[in-house]
């Protein structure tokens, strides 16, 4: 009898297991290797919510996929998980025929992350809105929302207005994709210690996957949130929709009805045919000199740390 209850036991508690798996979004797991065969869509366009206080640092929005298809992440701004540390974004890039997505991390240094444009700050090299100054984060007000009434140790630097290098390309790789590689100090920050998301950012990950307005086959590219104040904050008056979005009421009526649920134009051809500004690539107003950037790569702002 005490054999068969441990069996069952075991049982129940596996297919617990494999509900919770089946259940999370796809891409918060950054041990398990997720292919898609078709292009995540375009980065929307969207502002940069305030930030809510000194040691929070901008995270950059993003596509996950999920059993619905892909959904998008709101940007947000997430407390330092230590001392210097500094998040690498995640990227969706192509490889073996099909759309790979690699997950991001915190780390002193900023890695690769696909060349790819988030803005406010994450030009596609290493990152430029602040620094750690003495186990102190000074923010860059050019491409950061920051109140300086609260937040005191801030900086200005102009980041160079190129329009022909603003891109919403999301992906690296393929026919239409950023076609960047690592620079040296990438490679070298590849091999640092790095950690995954915090448990905040994956409740994040995990609020965007259970609303159906994040869905880009609800609301087709334009996310009714955007961009939220603090991680998991979707409910947050100060969430910050896409410009061009749909009310939020018509999206939450859409997404309970299943109306608009054609399917997204993207950026690119299928994966298997090889395929505070409101602009993500721009920052807060200001859009990026790309070869510039690849060029100088920004050493001492791509470090943990800057003492001038």
């Amino acid at each position: 009898m005490k054999s068969i209850m441990s069996r069952t036991s075991s049982l129940f508690g596996l297919a617990l297991i494999a509900l919770t798996l089946l259940c999370a979004p796809i891409a918060s797991f950054a041990g398990v290797l997720v292919s898609v065969a078709i292009a995540p869509p375009a980065l929307p366009v969207y502002t940069q919510p305030v930030a809510p206080g000194a040691g929070y640092l901008w995270t950059p929005g993003y596509w996950a996929y999920g059993s619905g298809g892909y959904f998008w992440v709101p940007g947000t701004w997430v407390i330092a998980p230590f001392t210097g540390a500094l998040w690498t974004p995640g990227y969706w890039g192509w490889a073996n025929d099909a759309y790979v997505w690699r997950a991001g991390y915190w780390g002193p240094r900023v890695g690769f992350y696909g060349g790819i444009n988030y803005g406010f700050g994450y030009i596609g090299v290493g990152y430029r809105g602040g620094y750690w100054n003495n186990g102190v984060f000074s923010y860059n007000t050019a491409v950061n929302n920051v109140n300086v009434t609260n937040i005191h140790n801030t900086y200005n630097e102009t980041i160079v207005n190129n329009a022909t290098a603003a891109t919403r390309v999301s992906y690296n790789g393929g026919a239409a994709g950023i076609a960047a590689q690592p620079t040296a100090e990438e490679r070298v920050a590849e091999r640092d210690q790095h950690r995954s998301a915090t448990p905040m950012q994956a409740q994040h990950e995990q609020a965007a996957s259970a609303n159906r307005a994040q869905l880009a086959s609800v609301n087709h590219g334009t996310p009714i949130i955007a961009a939220t104040p603090r991680a998991a904050a979707v409910n947050d008056r100060s969430s910050i929709a896409a410009q061009g979005a749909t009310t939020r009421s018509t999206a939450m009526s859409s997404a309970t009805t299943g109306q608009n649920a054609s399917h997204v134009v993207h950026p690119g051809k299928d994966a298997r045919l090889e395929p505070g500004s409101l602009h993500p690539n721009s920052g807060a107003g200001h859009q990026v000199n790309m070869s510039q950037a690849q060029n100088q790569a920004h050493t001492a702002h791509n470090g943990g740390e800057r003492r001038d």
